[in-house]
């Protein structure tokens, strides 16, 4: 878990140790690419996002004054990241409802390293198609609720942590994120989708 890294190992990377730094974007990979792949859901900007971030950790670390704060100083540069290629995709394609629901289950990486697959086909079908609903829902949010939402029912920041990454206040945050869960309540809604149907308790 990249929760359980070692200060040691931080502090290393820090020194240039180039192992140590090996073995952070190790432990974090899969996380800022998630954390990417929600935000865009779109594989090739969560992979730049991914690169660039660590590009930047490597190049940055020795910067950090306190190790502590690891873990909200990577999230802020993945936002940053998250941003930047925002703008410059603004008017590139989005994807379509359409797209997404036909979209090959194997394809969407929230399903990789999920633990154990359901023994119904149809069933776990289901749960894909459900779950692409909920991922094409999060890009209708505006860019400042689906941070705050990602990063705290996806990732599991706790909202002292967000507000650190975003430099607001601790009820900013949680400010953004009512809005953001409702905002996603009344898209589902409007998909008939409901926490009974979807399984995820908005």
């Amino acid at each position: 878990m990249a929760m359980m890294h070692s200060e040691t190992l931080i502090v290393r990377a820090r020194q240039g140790d180039q192992g140590a730094q090996g073995k952070l974007v190790q432990l974090w990979y899969k996380r800022i690419y998630n954390f990417g792949y929600k935000f865009f859901l779109d594989h090739d900007l969560a992979m730049e996002v991914s690169q660039k971030t660590f590009i930047s950790m490597c190049r940055n670390l020795a910067g950090l004054q306190d190790i502590a704060r690891f873990k909200s100083w990577l999230y802020k540069i993945a936002v940053n990241n998250c941003r930047e290629e925002a703008r410059k995709n603004k008017n590139s394609r989005s994807l379509s409802f359409d797209q997404v629901w036909n979209r090959e289950a194997e394809e969407s990486p929230a399903w990789e390293g999920s633990g154990q697959r359901l023994d119904n086909p149809e069933r776990q079908l289901e749960q894909v198609e459900l779950s692409d609903i909920l991922q094409e829902a999060l890009l209708e949010l505006n860019e400042e609720q689906r941070e705050v939402v990602i990063m705290k029912e996806y990732e599991g920041l706790k909202f002292r942590e967000i507000a650190e990454v975003l430099n607001i206040s601790e009820n900013t945050v949680k400010s953004r994120m009512y809005y953001g869960l409702d905002g996603l309540r009344k898209i589902l809604e409007k998909k008939n989708i409901n926490k009974d149907t979807i399984g995820y308790e908005l």
